[in-house]
C-alpha cells in the first residue's frame, strides 16, 4: 500500500518548541512539544543558549518521528518557523559564540537612538521600510560590537533562532524573506539584504545567511541531523518563516484585507497586504509575507501571554498544583477564577510591560504595573486585570493598524488566548468587530508544515495549502464593549501618567 505523504512543521518559540505532522487534507497527524525558559540577567534583558533549542528539537522530532501515526508515513519535507529578531552568533566550528539575544531583549535602546541620529531614522525607513527598534536584530549587533568585541571577532556567521536549527540539521546557513525582514538589515520592498544598511552599520554582509522565499526547499537533512532527530537523511528543509508570517499562513491570513490577532508569549495584530506599503515613520512593522509578492503590516505587544505566564509562576502555585493533580491546564483554573471578578476589576488596571513595549509605544523603559488596588482587591481581580491589560494593549495596536487604512470587518484569533471563550469574548468586545478562530490555534508550526508541503509539491501554492482552513467559534460584539471603553481609558491614562517615571529610570 502506498504510504501517505506528510509534511512536518517545527516552531522554535520563546518558551516552547512545537512540531506537527500534517497530511495532504490538512489534518494534523501527530504533534509534540517541550517547554523551556529563557534567561534575564538584568531587567529588560532576554537571552537563551541556542543549544537549548537544539536539544528541544531533537527531543520533539524524536517523539514525533517515533509516533505510530508518523512512522509508516512518507515525510516529504520539513518547514521551520521561529521567534523573530533574535541574534545567534556561531564560530568557525559552527558552535554558538554566546547566548542568543532574543526578540524581547531591550538592552539596545542607546544603540538604536545613536544609529537613528547618525544614519537618521528617515534613511533607515527608506532602506528598510521600518524603524530601528531595540527588539530587532541590527541594534543587537551594535551592542555586541560595543560591549563584547571578542564575541564579534569570533563570529563567522550570524543567524536567526530557527536558522540555527537548520544549521544543525543540514550544515547550511539559510534564512527566508519573512524572518530576514525583522533583522533591519533587509530591504523588504525588494526582498534582499540591504547593502546600504549593512554598510551604515559596518557589518560584513558575508556573515549573513543566504535568503530564499519561504516555501523553497533550500537544504536537506544530513547524516548527523538524521541521527539526532529520527528524520530520514535527505529530507528537504524549506526556508520557512518567522513565527508571525508562519502563524498567518497557518490561520489562513494570506490575502489583502485579512487580519489576525495572536496571543502567544507576545501579542500580535497582523494584516496581510498584496502591495508594499510601509507606514510613515515605521509605526508598524512592514515585512515580507511568507508568500512571494505579498507583504504584511504588524504591531506587537511584547508580553501578552507572557504576562499571564509570569502571573501563573509567581502567584498561582496553588492553582498549578490543583491543575496538575486533576490533569488539566492551570490556565483553565486561572481564567475560571478571573471570571468571578467583575468587568473592569473595580478599577484595578494592569500594564503588561514586563519586557518594555514595542507597539504602539516604542518604549524599552516601560515596566509592568498594577494600578488602582484597594482593600477589597482579590487575586481574581488581579488575574482578570492581567487579561484586560493585555487586551487593552492589543486594542491600541489594532487602532494603529486601522489608522494605516486597513479595514477590519472580522478578525481571526489564534494562540493560547484564543482557547478561552471568556478571553475571546473580551477581545471581541474590545476590538468592536466579530471574531472567529480556526481549527489550528498553534498556527506557526502548522504554517511551517504547510510551507513544507508547498515546497515538496503536496500543494501547488500557499493559497491552495490554506484553502481547507475554516472558521469556527464566531463571536459578536456584546454588552462588555461599553465597559471596555472605560477600561481602555483607564489603561491609556495609566501609561501616560507613568511614562515619565519609566523614562527617569525609576521603573
Amino acid at each position: 500500500m502506498k504510504s501517505i505523504p506528510i509534511s512536518i512543521g517545527v516552531d522554535v518559540g520563546t518558551s516552547s518548541l512545537k512540531a506537527l505532522a500534517v497530511a495532504p487534507d490538512g489534518t494534523v497527524v501527530a504533534s509534540a512539544s517541550v517547554e523551556y525558559n529563557f534567561d534575564s540577567p538584568q531587567a529588560g534583558w532576554a537571552q537563551t543558549d541556542p543549544e537549548i533549542w537544539w536539544r528541544a528539537t531533537c527531543e520533539v522530532l524524536g517523539r514525533l518521528t517515533a509516533h505510530t501515526l508518523v512512522r509508516d508515513k512518507s515525510i516529504q519535507a520539513l518547514g521551520l518557523a521561529g521567534q523573530m529578531h533574535g541574534l545567534v552568533l556561531v564560530d568557525a566550528e559552527n558552535q554558538p559564540v554566546r547566548p542568543a539575544l532574543m526578540w524581547n531583549d531591550q538592552r539596545t535602546a542607546p544603540q538604536c537612538a545613536r544609529a537613528e541620529r547618525e544614519i537618521t531614522a528617515d534613511q533607515v525607513w527608506k532602506w528598510t521600510g521600518n524603524r530601528l527598534l531595540p527588539g530587532t536584530t541590527a541594534p543587537k549587533w551594535l551592542w555586541l560590537k560595543e560591549h563584547e568585541p571578542e564575541s564579534i571577532r569570533r563570529t563567522r556567521r550570524i543567524m536567526l533562532p530557527k536558522d540555527y536549527i537548520r544549521l544543525r540539521l543540514t550544515g547550511t546557513s539559510h534564512t527566508d524573506v519573512a524572518d530576514a525582514s525583522g533583522t533591519l538589515f533587509f530591504d523588504c520592498q525588494h526582498r534582499r539584504w540591504s547593502r546600504e544598511m549593512c554598510d551604515a552599520l559596518s557589518i560584513d554582509s558575508s556573515l549573513l545567511p543566504e535568503v530564499f522565499e519561504s516555501s523553497v526547499a533550500s537544504a536537506k537533512v544530513h547524516a548527523a541531523g538524521a541521527a539526532a532527530t529520527g528524520l530520514p537523511e535527505g529530507t528537504p528543509i524549506v526556508a520557512g518563516a518567522g513565527d508571525q508570517a508562519a502563524q498567518a499562513v497557518g490561520t489562513g491570513i494570506v490575502r489583502e484585507g485579512q487580519v489576525a490577532c495572536t496571543v502567544g508569549t507576545s501579542g500580535v495584530i497582523f494584516a496581510a497586504t498584496n502591495h508594499w506599503r510601509p507606514t510613515p515613520g515605521g509605526v508598524l512593522h512592514s515585512f515580507c509575507h511568507a508568500i512571494p509578492d505579498r507583504w504584511h503590516l504588524m504591531g506587537v505587544t511584547l508580553s501578552a501571554g507572557g504576562s499571564l505566564r509570569w502571573w501563573r509562576d509567581v502567584m498561582c502555585a496553588d492553582l498549578v498544583a490543583t491543575a496538575t493533580a486533576r490533569g488539566i491546564d492551570p490556565y483553565e483554573l486561572m481564567l475560571d477564577e478571573a471570571q468571578t471578578a467583575p468587568a473592569g476589576c473595580e478599577g484595578v488596571v494592569f500594564l503588561p510591560y514586563l519586557s518594555g513595549e514595542r507597539a504602539p509605544h516604542a518604549d524599552p523603559h516601560a515596566r509592568g504595573a498594577f494600578l488602582g488596588m484597594s482593600n477589597p482587591t482579590t487575586r481574581a481581580h488581579l488575574t482578570r486585570a492581567v487579561i484586560e491589560g493585555v487586551t487593552c494593549s492589543l486594542r491600541e495596536v489594532l487602532a494603529v493598524v486601522r489608522r494605516s487604512g486597513v479595514q477590519t470587518e472580522r478578525i481571526r484569533l489564534s494562540g493560547g488566548g484564543a482557547r478561552s471563550s471568556f478571553w475571546r469574548q473580551m477581545m471581541t468586545d474590545a476590538f468592536g468587530v466579530q471574531t472567529a478562530t480556526v481549527d489550528q490555534l498553534d498556527g506557526a508550526a502548522y504554517g511551517a508544515a504547510l510551507l513544507a508541503g508547498v515546497g515538496s509539491g503536496i500543494w501547488p501554492d500557499v493559497d491552495a495549502a490554506t484553502a481547507h482552513i475554516v472558521e469556527a467559534n464566531h463571536a459578536s460584539v456584546g454588552a462588555g464593549a461599553a465597559v471596555f471603553q472605560l477600561v481602555a481609558r483607564r489603561y491609556a491614562a495609566g501609561y501616560s501618567a507613568l511614562a515619565p517615571w519609566f523614562e527617569s529610570g525609576a521603573g
